[in-house]
């Protein structure tokens, strides 16, 4: 049988995400569904499509129960074929070993794993993500700051998604509803 991919798509308050599910696990969120992101998705896996809702519904349906405060652990396999041996395991380790509501330091997840990258290469690792929110990179931040976030819009994005799990307080004008103001 020839590996494929199934695409869904999921209106959410950071935007319309993609996913992108092989016979092995997730293997892309991407912040914005468009033709062109459809295609170098396509290109980046070289696997053809497969119509099959059946592989795309439990992560969208997680996804859709975790932006609406339902969900803390996406418990779904990842498919790791968009990342090089140590951006798996870094990311590996960050998905297993960083819950909910909790943020871990740049410095802290290379050490968690093992991998001797030094911090600025973690940060490196965590922009080039193929799998955001699910393999949750913005719960990486500097040990002075909240750090970059490379998707979506931005930071405001980060700043969003970490207050919607409690790591950051919300501001007076935070709706869970709404996505984030962005500039």
């Amino acid at each position: 049988m020839n590996e494929t991919v199934a695409l869904g798509a999921l209106d959410t308050p950071v935007g319309r995400l993609l996913v992108g599910v092989t016979e092995i696990g997730i293997a892309s969120v991407h912040f914005r569904d468009s033709p062109a992101e459809r295609a170098r998705l396509l290109d980046a896996l070289g696997l053809p499509v497969a119509d099959d809702p059946s592989r795309t519904e439990p992560a969208l349906s997680r996804l859709a129960d975790y932006f609406t405060g339902r969900l803390e652990e996406f418990a779904l396999p990842v498919d790791w074929r968009l990342t090089s041996r140590v951006q798996g395991q870094v990311l590996a380790t960050l998905y297993e070993t960083v819950p909910f509501g909790r943020v871990v330091t740049y410095g802290e997840l290379g050490e968690r794993s093992g991998s001797g990258v030094p911090a600025r290469a973690i940060g490196q690792i965590m922009g080039s993500n193929p799998v955001p929110v699910i393999v949750p990179c913005h719960r990486v931040v500097a040990s002075n700051s909240l750090g970059g976030y490379s998707g979506g819009s931005g930071i405001e994005i980060k700043r969003w998604l970490l207050t919607l799990e409690g790591a950051l307080p919300p501001t007076l004008d935070w709706d869970p509803g709404e996505g984030p103001v962005t500039p």
